[in-house]
């Protein structure tokens, strides 16, 4: 293993998030709310340590294999999150601990949105500017992680890419070279979010709100700058206006890219993903609808578009608190739950099992009864109009399978640590799921969890957002024999 090139590699991924570092500093001057200390003590401390290690290393440069890229990938998101702890730390407004520091880190990172902090309202600028930009750079992580980088690093191979994006047009829609596709993700995602940062100005809120609001957004990472979250603007148009976006930012980032380069709005509506997507977004609003409004519960005071922007940024797994759906009727927060497990489409910024590996199970479901009916026929199964080799069907089951372990274990190390377990339950589903909501008796906060449920729930959204494969390969004795 080439130790010292991906030690040269990590202390590049360090300078440079160092620099980012500066940004909630220029936040800080333009307000003059006295935040700026903390970014600049951890922009030196996060360069120091980045230069102590890039810099003896920096002629190492070798190719690396599919396994050190394994390793990259998850060593990028645990040293990142890391360094991204420093300004919690360093702060004496919010006063978090090494526990409490890490989670608001690496939840905002993964995008997952949970929090241990109140009081947004009253904490500086600078601060809140910094939590939504960890989530923005996050969600950016994880689209040239799972569109550019984990099919050339061999997740399921090649076959394990084309299911996640399936279709007949997308196995041209990437540049053949990582950096130009690269390049042009980071376009479409910054182009994006300047539209909805500024559809925001334009619908009522401050460009500080606005601009902070449409990070999260984009990143369907769900922090808010106000403790009331979306319900302290209290706006119509500003709450249709995310539920677009956040639909945007659920799609296929491949398809954006297809459609920014041919010019077709059409390419979404072909992909047979995006209209389950859609489909499933629908249903959801329509049931809730009629459960709230045309049944004994329309004693919930919630005007139809809060109802629709919290259906939608739940069963996205973006985790935007409009109302508090543990006062809806019990049905619609475990059907929202539920609805997170699916999540938004693969190769977007949201998490769950994602859209197109659930359809695939429903095909192959339907395949295997009418197979029951005719045991001699051969049935192929399609993707819209392309036929789906079998080794994708049996890296979804995998997939499955590892999710399903991952979520058993963590909800009994939880509950063996003295959370009830409907608690356990919402729990892992939230942090695996990275949908971030706090449910249950947990409430809006997750400050008051135990230490070991928090360092799980860390885990577990590092887990959720390398999509299970990626973290759970480093702990098979295969991968680390030479």
């Amino acid at each position: 293993m080439h130790v010292r090139s991906i030690i040269r590699i990590v202390g590049l991924l360090i300078t440079l998030l160092s620099f980012f570092m500066l940004l909630p500093g220029i936040v800080a001057l333009i307000y003059r709310d006295g935040g700026g200390a903390i970014f600049i003590q951890s922009f030196v401390a996060a360069l120091i340590l980045g230069c102590v290690l890039w810099i003896p290393n920096h002629n190492y440069r070798s190719e690396l294999n599919t396994r050190e890229g394994f390793l990259i990938v998850v060593l990028f998101w645990v040293v990142l999150g890391t360094i991204g702890a420093f300004p919690f730390l360093f702060d004496s407004h919010i006063n978090l601990d090494i526990t409490n520091a890490f989670f608001e880190s690496f939840s905002g990172l993964t995008t997952t949105g949970a929090t241990t902090i109140s009081g947004l309202d009253k904490l500086p600028k600078a601060l809140l500017f910094y939590r939504q930009l960890l989530q923005w750079l996050g969600g950016m992580g994880i689209i040239v992680l799972a569109v550019a980088i984990l099919p050339l690093l061999g997740v399921g191979g090649m076959q394990l890419y084309r299911a996640e994006i399936p279709g007949p047009q997308k196995d041209s829609k990437m540049r053949p070279r990582i950096a130009q596709t690269a390049k042009t993700l980071w376009f479409i995602y910054m182009l994006i979010t300047v539209v909805c940062a500024c559809s925001l100005w334009f619908a009522g809120m401050d460009w500080f709100d606005a601009i902070s609001h449409s990070f999260s957004t984009i990143a369907m990472g769900g922090f808010s700058t106000h403790d009331a979250g979306l319900a302290h603007f209290n706006n119509p148009i500003i709450n249709y206006i995310i539920t677009f976006f956040l639909i945007l930012a659920g799609c296929n980032f491949g398809l954006h890219f297809v459609a920014f380069k041919t010019f077709n709005p059409a390419t979404y509506w072909r992909d047979q993903e995006f209209r389950t997507f859609i489909f499933i977004l629908l249903a959801l609003v329509i049931i809730s609808t009629i459960v709230i409004y045309w049944t004994k519960a329309g004693h919930v005071e919630i005007s139809f578009d809060q109802l629709v922007l919290q259906v939608v940024a739940t069963a996205t797994t973006t985790g935007y608190s409009v109302d508090d759906i543990n006062k809806w009727p019990a049905f619609l927060p475990i059907l929202l739950v539920c609805a997170s497990f699916i999540g938004s489409c693969a190769g977007s910024t949201g998490g769950g099992l994602k859209v197109v590996r659930v359809l695939l199970l429903y095909l192959q479901g339907v395949r295997e009864l009418k197979r029951l009916v005719h045991p001699n026929a051969i049935y192929s199964l399609k993707l819209g109009n392309k036929v789906l080799p079998e080794r994708i069907i049996e890296s979804v089951w995998g997939f499955l399978v590892a999710y399903m372990f991952v979520f058993l274990v963590s909800f009994f190390i939880i509950i063996a640590s003295g959370i009830d377990a409907s608690d356990a339950f919402y729990i892992v589903a939230t942090s695996l799921n990275n949908l971030g909501l706090g449910l249950g008796s947990i409430g809006d906060s997750f400050a008051g969890v135990n230490d070991i449920t928090k360092w799980v729930m860390i885990i577990d959204m590092l887990f959720g957002r390398l999509e299970i494969f990626t973290l759970l390969v480093l702990f098979t004795p295969t991968f680390w024999r030479s």
